[in-house]
């Protein structure tokens, strides 16, 4: 693994793995380190706000918060740290993903937490390396190296629908 900060992935229930799981591979692709856990804002309230706290002293950069339905996670964190929050708000429930986007995004000024799409998993992974490479050269080369590979791979289709016209 390379030497730039961790990231801790966060989700509400193991539900919700297969979902976040997602988020891991682009993470493992890029060789972030990171842990994931199992940690709920309401049922484990002690425990959420704990791993908050300590995240920074732990050597975590990003935070990923992935829950559905009232999807207090990400604000629960927030509300325990500095660093950057991502809310990964996942479908399921009555509103289908919508009220866990809704719950994530609207945050209290001076508590921010950056929200990505109902299962954005991929997204929420891309923004974490985003961020992280503001001070990590070798994973900026690497993000721009698979911003030119998907252009390229979007040109080439291209090129194969124009020969199929």
């Amino acid at each position: 693994m390379s030497a730039h900060k961790r990231v801790l992935v966060v989700m509400g229930s193991i539900s919700d793995a297969d979902k976040v799981l997602k988020c891991c591979d682009i993470l493992k692709k890029f060789n972030v380190d990171f842990e994931a856990h199992v940690i709920s804002a309401h049922r484990t309230p002690n425990e959420a706000a704990k791993a908050a706290k300590e995240a920074k002293k732990n050597g975590f950069g990003v935070i990923i918060c992935a829950a559905g339905m009232a999807a207090h996670l990400a604000g629960a964190f927030a509300a325990n740290t500095t660093l950057p929050v991502i809310g990964l708000p996942l479908s399921g429930g009555i509103e289908d993903g919508l009220d866990a986007l809704l719950s994530t995004v609207q945050m209290p000024s001076g508590f921010p937490v950056a929200t990505v799409a109902v299962d954005g998993a991929k997204n929420a992974a891309y923004l974490t390396i985003s961020i992280l490479a503001l001070s990590d050269e070798e994973l900026a080369l690497s993000l721009d190296n698979f911003r030119d590979e998907t252009i390229n791979d979007i040109l080439s289709k291209d090129e194969q629908l124009q020969s199929m016209l």
